[in-house]
């Protein structure tokens, strides 16, 4: 098993389908269940023996500091992108000093899953194998997804390569939000701001793009009327 210790949580995203909650609020810190997505996110790291995150800020990063300057349980590192933004690619290129040569956990900064017995983060990296994967994503069920009804992202083949979904396909996974890392991933990246779909699409045609399903339910937190809903769901757990 890989030894996995650093983590990144993208936080810089505007939040402009969350509005107008998130004219005031950053989105990871949008509360649910009267917890912040992003301590549930933190909490959960935490617990899969993570010890260092690193956030990215951009909008309302002062507020976002400051809640994250509360958190004395993990080495919290904020890669600042104030001046701009650098997207989910450059982002994570600008915060790979920090992780070494390690393979590296990152979580969207508004992913909201509900584990079960054994916790999605835990598999991730009981199966992570960088001599095969440069990226290992967790999936969803398109069609069991709280909130979501897009046509899902991938195709999974027996042995857990993906395939980008074809045009006007249906799909039977969803990226949930979460995926493992090797610094392979991040050879030769574009300059600046760009989609880590540019990585991804690369390493799926090396085959070295893998999923591994989420046995709980995901709930996609998108909009304000999303937020109802999974308020209603998690007052269950």
């Amino acid at each position: 098993m890989t030894s996995i210790h650093s983590a990144m949580i993208l936080g810089a995203g505007l939040g402009q389908r969350m509005r107008p909650i998130s004219l005031h609020t950053p989105k990871p810190l949008i509360e649910l269940g009267g917890r912040t997505i992003i301590d549930r996110l933190l909490d959960k790291l935490r617990a899969a023996g993570i010890t260092r995150v690193v956030v990215n800020v951009h909008w309302l990063a002062d507020k976002m500091r400051a809640h994250l300057a509360r958190r004395t349980d993990l080495e919290i590192i904020i890669s600042d992108e104030t001046s701009g933004l650098l997207d989910s690619g450059g982002g994570i290129i600008k915060a790979l000093p920090h992780f070494g040569d390690e393979p590296f956990i990152v979580l969207n900064g508004d992913s909201v899953w509900v584990d079960t017995l054994h916790p999605s983060l835990t598999r991730l990296i009981q199966n992570f194998d960088a001599g095969r994967m440069d990226c290992l994503l967790l999936l969803a069920a398109t069609i069991r997804a709280l909130g979501y009804d897009g046509p899902g992202d991938f195709l999974m083949e027996a042995d857990g390569r993906l395939i980008r979904r074809p045009d006007s396909m249906l799909t039977p996974f969803v990226y949930c939000g979460a995926f493992i890392a090797s610094r392979a991933l991040f050879r030769d990246p574009p300059k600046g701001a760009f989609s880590l779909n540019k990585l991804w699409d690369r390493a799926a045609e090396d085959g070295r793009l893998f999923g591994l399903r989420h046995d709980g339910p995901w709930l996609h937190a998108g909009t304000p009327e999303a937020l109802e809903e999974i308020e209603a769901f998690l007052a269950d757990f």
